[in-house]
């Protein structure tokens, strides 16, 4: 990854700050957007600097079309190119079918579906002209076999994001890959505070029996970035631990 210019979303926690981390050992410059924890997106930009790679983290709200625009101009001006874009920036409400909104669900979908297929928009011909780039959208089970009705849109966004990765792939071959994760229950911040009867119950559903690493799914989206997936586009990865 050495010389490869990374672009994050959501990179201040979770799946988001594991593969900054990995990206940044393995020599690339990253990007790392956040829209809050500004303490934790500072954290990761210092880890990876500790061990070498460099990183800058950029404050951005990815649910407004205009920050977007920002995102992508910060980082030609400062790196004149991105060689990586990981659309891994997501939000989800839990509560009751009944009780969703229409500000809540308008939330959702403007920051895990129309962020990654506007910025997609805007670093893919990028890409094609520097002839090479690598997409990678984080997508989720949740839609596919996880059903929850009150989380049904977040469900919907993630499921939309499979649906985008397949276009995008097609859009820009064979200069462009563009792939997704799908990620099942992962030990990260999002899932503290689960109930601890709701988590045995779908950790028994797993026949890892356990929930995923952050650097587990990091591993992946790094794998689907490098050269060693250079014949791999279109595909949608679920990294469940074996759903029963």
């Amino acid at each position: 990854m050495r010389g490869k210019v990374v672009l994050i979303t959501g990179g201040s926690r979770g799946i988001g700050r594991s593969t900054a981390l990995e990206f940044g050992k393995l020599g690339a410059s990253v990007v790392i957007v956040y829209n809050n924890h500004d303490k934790k997106a500072k954290e990761v930009v210092q880890e990876i600097e500790k061990v070498g790679g460099k990183a800058v983290a950029f404050k951005a709200d990815v649910s407004q079309e205009f920050e977007l625009e920002n995102i992508v101009e910060f980082v030609v001006k400062n790196y004149g190119k991105i060689d990586i874009l990981v659309n891994n920036a997501g939000i989800v409400f839990d509560r009751e079918f009944e009780e969703i909104t229409y500000e809540e669900s308008l939330k959702i979908v403007k920051t895990n579906m129309l962020a990654p297929l506007f910025l997609s928009k805007l670093v893919a011909p990028i890409m094609v002209k520097n002839g090479y780039g690598k997409i990678i959208n984080v997508s989720s089970t949740s839609g596919l076999y996880d059903f929850n009705p009150g989380t049904a849109d977040y469900a919907m966004s993630k499921l939309a994001l499979q649906s985008l990765t397949k276009d995008l792939s097609m859009k820009y071959a064979p200069i462009v890959n563009v792939n997704a994760v799908a990620p099942g229950w992962v030990n990260t911040d999002m899932n503290a505070d689960l109930p601890a009867e709701f988590v045995k119950t779908e950790t028994s559903k797993y026949h890892m029996k356990r929930w995923a690493d952050p650097k587990e799914i990091a591993d992946a989206i790094v794998f689907l970035a490098s050269d060693k997936a250079n014949y791999i586009t279109g595909q949608v990865l679920i990294l469940d631990g074996g759903h029963c």
